[in-house]
């Protein structure tokens, strides 16, 4: 079954053709890699899914839904999270009150409860509990008190996987999370987000420049030039398509 379908996508900034009929699907529990040199339109396509770009012409369904027909506020409590390419956290949170921020969309006290105070402990105990676990699983429980600030890059792009998780969503954005890694924090990035697809039956979304990363943990990739798709499939197939070839290396096909 798709969980995302991409449907004939395009996008227009003034006179800029940023996507042009992009159309690609992603199954339940895929890792699904989005690559494409800089400009190829990888950031306006994943902005789609999350809702901050409107696309001029085409579909996005989730589950069988049209994505466009839900505002961007509304995108967290259908099941969809995502990462940032530039982290977003708070430096003098702790890990796990950054996690905890992400849990915002699972509340049930409301607006009226929560200024009376009514059920509001109670709601931020399970939020705090889940927010550990989170962060046991991704092997930043001993940091769960230290503030974010002063950390490790990758352990902070870890942190922003947690935060992510804590919204618990079936489909995970990862918006170029191995930026600024050194080659054996990207191996474990790797093992991480493998994890956790596996532990927490996520499908994913990856944009990404690491080839060997994207080629390594995906299931399946797009390639894309200029806003459109030149090739879909296994990394095996993508990594030998002289489109991508001519792409990347500027031969002709």
């Amino acid at each position: 079954m798709s969980v995302l379908q991409v449907q004939d996508v395009s996008v227009r900034f003034g006179g800029i053709q940023a996507l042009a009929g992009l159309s690609f699907d992603i199954d339940e529990g895929q890792i699904c890699g989005l690559i494409g040199p800089n400009g190829a339109g990888k950031t306006t396509m994943f902005n789609v899914v999350s809702r901050i770009y409107e696309p001029t012409e085409g579909k996005v369904l989730y589950r069988g839904q049209d994505l466009l027909d839900v505002p961007a506020h509304g995108i967290a409590r259908l099941g969809i999270a995502r990462t940032f390419q530039n982290l977003a956290l708070f430096p003098t949170m702790t890990l796990l009150q950054n996690t905890m921020t992400g849990a915002h969309c699972t509340g049930n006290v409301g607006f009226v409860r929560s200024a009376l105070r009514i059920g509001v402990r109670s709601e931020e105990k399970r939020m705090e509990a889940e927010a550990f676990e989170i962060l046991a699983r991704l092997g930043l429980a001993p940091l769960a008190y230290r503030p974010a600030m002063g950390l490790p890059f990758g352990t902070l792009k870890r942190l922003e996987i947690a935060r992510a998780l804590a919204a618990k969503p079936s489909l995970l954005l990862l918006d170029e999370p191995a930026s600024g890694l050194t080659h054996s924090e990207v191996d474990e990035l790797s093992e991480t987000i493998h994890d956790v697809r596996d532990q927490f039956g996520l499908t994913v979304l990856l944009v990404e420049h690491h080839m060997s990363m994207v080629m390594g943990i995906s299931d399946k990739v797009v390639a894309m030039e200029f806003g459109r798709k030149i090739a879909e499939g296994t990394p095996h197939e993508v990594r030998n398509d002289p489109h991508v070839i001519a792409a990347y290396l500027g031969t002709e096909v």
